[in-house]
This record gives C-alpha cells, sequence and structure tokens, in this order.
C-alpha cells in the first residue's frame, strides 16, 4: 500500500514518468512468493491504489483483478519460470497496465500516447529486478524467526 502513496510526491514533469510503484510491487511480490497473495486480492489493493492514485475511480480495481486471474493462469500454465522470464511477462503485464490506464484516463490512442508513455514504460520495466530483490528480502524477513528474552 505504500507503494501506492509514493505518486503523491511532488514531483513536476511535463510527462508522466513515475512508475505504478504499487502495481510493480504486487507484481513482484506475486512473481517472488506465488502463493501468498490470493486472486481476490487485486481487488482490495487496486481500491487503495484508486483513492490515492488519482485516476478515474475502478481502473486499478479492474486492471489489478484483471492481473491477478491473469498471472494466476499464467501460473498455472508455466510452473517453473526463470528470472529472464518472469522479467519479461512483467515488462509486457507493466506496458499493458500503462497503456490501459491511460485510456481510462480519456487519452487518446495514437502514436504520440505511445510515446509520452515510453519513459515511463522503460524506467517501470528498468527497476522490476530491484523491486523484485527489495520484495525478496522483506520476505526473509517475514521468515525470519524472532527469539523473546527473558
Amino acid at each position: 500500500m505504500l507503494g501506492s502513496l509514493i505518486p503523491q510526491l511532488p514531483i513536476a514533469s511535463a510527462v508522466p514518468l513515475m512508475p505504478p510503484l504499487g502495481y510493480l510491487l504486487l507484481l513482484s511480490w506475486r512473481f517472488v512468493r506465488p502463493g501468498l497473495l490470493p486472486v481476490w486480492a487485486g481487488f482490495p489493493l487496486g481500491l487503495f491504489d484508486d483513492l490515492f492514485s488519482g485516476q478515474p475511480f475502478g481502473s486499478a480495481i479492474a486492471l489489478w483483478s484483471v492481473t491477478m486471474l491473469g498471472m494466476e493462469l499464467f501460473e498455472a500454465r508455466f510452473p517453473w519460470r526463470g528470472f529472464f522470464q518472469d522479467w519479461l511477462v512483467a515488462g509486457v503485464i507493466v506496458t499493458w497496465y500503462l497503456v490501459i490506464a491511460a485510456l481510462f484516463s480519456g487519452g487518446r490512442v495514437d502514436g504520440t500516447m505511445l510515446l509520452v508513455l515510453l519513459p515511463q514504460i522503460v524506467l517501470s520495466v528498468s527497476i522490476i529486478p530491484l523491486l523484485s530483490r527489495l520484495v525478496a528480502g522483506l520476505d526473509r524477513f517475514r521468515l525470519s524467526r524472532v527469539r523473546v528474552l527473558g
């Protein structure tokens, strides 16, 4: 949920540059720990993202839910994958998400829209390995044993 709040930082730009960090963290958690998030988790997480993203209400709910369903089907079809295959699939999903989210916000489909979205797509795809590493570290921390002294 914290990833959905990051775009609230005051960053001025003429083009959309900030990647959808909440969505990228959802993808990273889903790729690193496939069974951790249930399929229905896209609905409440998308609802939270809709409240803070500035997109039309319901766009993230629909897109995050469809993403979770699609990833569930992908994992059922390809249970053993490598890192580069996950990165490729995440890149395709993020590109799809950004284009569809731009359409939800009222944008026109033309070459200019894709050209404007290109820096955001490139940045989003390039930070997927970093976020996957962060998620793996958080998962190790989550699974570590805690000793209580006393």
